[in-house]
C-alpha cells in the first residue's frame, strides 16, 4: 500500500467483514442503516413542509410529492437487500442501457421547452434517461478500476476518462449543461478516489484551463453563455434574465435570522419569486425559516454525507467505497450547486435542491442511490 497519504481512503479491511464474535443487528439483518434512514426521514418531513408553503398550499402537490418519496424509500429498502457484488456484475449492462437510452432520445426524443431529453413510452409516460446515468455512471468507473490494481495507471486514467466523457456530451447536446456536469463530476469524484497522483490531478486542471475557453465558443448555447454573464451582473437585466437570482437573494436576505414565519413569505406568495417550489425553493425557505432553518437544512446535509462517508471508508473492498464515497460527494455537489446558484455565487443550471425542490424522478433516483450505499453497508 502506498504510503502517500492520499491513499488512506483505500486502506485495507479485514476481508471477512464482522468477526465470528460479532452478531449482526437486527437492522443489518434488514439491510438497513438506521442513521441514515432517520436523517433521511427528516429532510423528507422538512421538504414537505417547506413544498406545502412554498406551492400557495397545493394539497395535490404535496400528496405527489410524498407519494414519490413513498415510492423512493420503498426503492431504497429494495435495493439494500441486493448484493453489491450485483450492481459490480451489472455496472457494465446498465452503463451500456444509459448510453444507449440518450442515443435514442437524439434520435426520437420529445422536444420540451426547447430541450430534447424525454422518451415517451407508450402507456408508462415519460422519461428521463440523463436520470439514469447519475447511478450508471459512479457504479460503472468504480467497476471498471477496481477490476485493476490501485492507484490507476495512466492508460486505465485515459479509459475511463473517455467513459466519463461520452454520457457528458450527450447529456450537454440535449442541452442539458447542469445534469451533465454532476454526471461529470459522479465520474470524476471516482477517479479521485481511486488514488490518482497529484501530479495527475494538477495536469487535469491545466487541461480544463485549456478546455473552459474552447467550450465557452464552440460547445455553450447562447442562452448557457448568458448564465454565466448574468452572474457577474444580474442588475444589467433586472426584469429578463436577472429576475431570478435578484427575487432570490431578496427572499434570503429578507428572512433574517430567525424569517418571517411558515406561510408567511411575501416573495413567494405574492408570486414574485419563479419557480419557488422547484429549483428555488431554498430561497422560500429561507425567508420564512431565516437562517436557522436554513442551518438547520445544512446541518441535516452534513450529517447524510458524513455518514455515506463514513460507510465508505469503513467498506471491506475497493468498488464498495469507490462507489460510496463517489456518492456522497455527488451529494454534497447538487446541494453546493442549488444553494450557489441560488444565492448568486454559480450560474443558474436547473438543478433541483435534494428532498426539497418539487420532482418525483430526481427523489427517486436519490433513494435508489441511498438503497445502493445501505446495500455496500449492511453486505459483508
Amino acid at each position: 500500500m502506498p504510503s502517500n497519504p492520499q491513499y488512506k481512503f483505500l486502506r485495507h479491511a479485514p476481508r471477512d467483514g464482522l468477526s465470528t464474535a460479532d452478531k449482526p443487528s437486527r437492522w443489518h439483518r434488514l439491510h438497513i442503516d438506521p442513521w441514515l434512514c432517520m436523517l433521511l426521514v427528516l429532510n423528507a418531513l422538512l421538504g414537505l413542509t417547506a413544498l406545502y408553503s412554498a406551492s400557495a398550499q397545493d394539497v395535490m402537490m404535496v400528496s405527489k410529492q410524498t407519494m414519490s418519496f413513498g415510492i423512493g424509500f420503498v426503492v431504497m429498502i429494495s435495493l439494500a437487500q441486493i448484493s453489491p457484488k450485483v450492481y459490480q456484475t451489472f455496472a457494465p449492462y446498465f452503463y451500456i442501457f444509459g448510453i444507449l437510452s440518450l442515443l435514442a432520445v437524439i434520435a426520437f426524443g420529445e422536444v420540451r421547452l426547447g430541450a430534447q431529453r424525454w422518451i415517451d413510452i407508450p402507456g408508462f409516460g415519460s422519461v428521463q434517461p440523463s436520470e439514469f446515468m447519475k447511478i450508471g455512471m459512479p457504479l460503472m468507473i468504480a467497476w471498471f478500476l477496481s477490476r485493476n490494481p490501485l492507484p490507476p495507471s495512466f492508460k486505465n486514467v485515459i479509459i475511463s476518462l473517455v467513459l466519463i466523457g461520452l454520457p457528458f456530451l450527450l447529456i450537454a447536446e440535449q442541452p442539458d449543461l447542469g445534469t451533465s456536469l454532476l454526471i461529470l463530476a459522479s465520474g470524476l469524484f471516482v477517479l479521485f478516489l481511486s488514488g490518482l497522483t497529484w501530479k495527475m490531478i494538477l495536469a487535469a486542471v491545466a487541461a480544463a484551463g485549456i478546455i473552459v475557453p474552447v467550450a465557452w465558443e464552440f460547445l455553450l448555447h447562447n442562452y448557457q453563455r448568458q448564465r454565466v454573464l448574468t452572474l457577474f451582473n444580474p442588475e444589467a437585466d433586472s426584469l429578463g434574465t436577472g429576475w431570478n437570482i435578484i427575487q432570490s437573494k431578496t427572499a434570503i436576505g429578507s428572512g433574517g435570522f430567525i424569517g418571517k414565519g411558515f406561510l408567511e413569505g411575501t416573495q413567494t406568495h405574492l408570486h414574485f419569486l419563479p419557480e419557488g417550489h422547484t429549483d428555488f425553493i431554498i430561497a422560500a425557505y429561507s425567508e420564512e425559516f431565516g437562517l436557522m432553518g436554513v442551518a438547520f437544512l445544512f446541518a441535516l446535509y452534513f450529517l447524510i454525507i458524513m455518514r455515506i462517508l463514513s460507510i465508505s471508508l469503513n467498506c471491506f473492498h475497493n468498488y464498495g467505497r469507490l462507489v460510496a464515497g463517489s456518492l456522497a460527494l455527488s451529494f454534497f455537489v447538487y446541494v453546493f450547486v442549488n444553494a450557489g446558484m441560488v444565492s448568486g455565487i454559480l450560474p443558474v443550471v436547473g438543478v433541483p435542491l435534494p428532498f426539497m425542490s418539487y420532482g418525483g424522478t430526481a427523489i427517486i433516483t436519490l433513494m435508489a442511490t441511498f438503497g445502493i450505499v445501505m446495500s455496500i453497508h449492511t453486505h459483508r
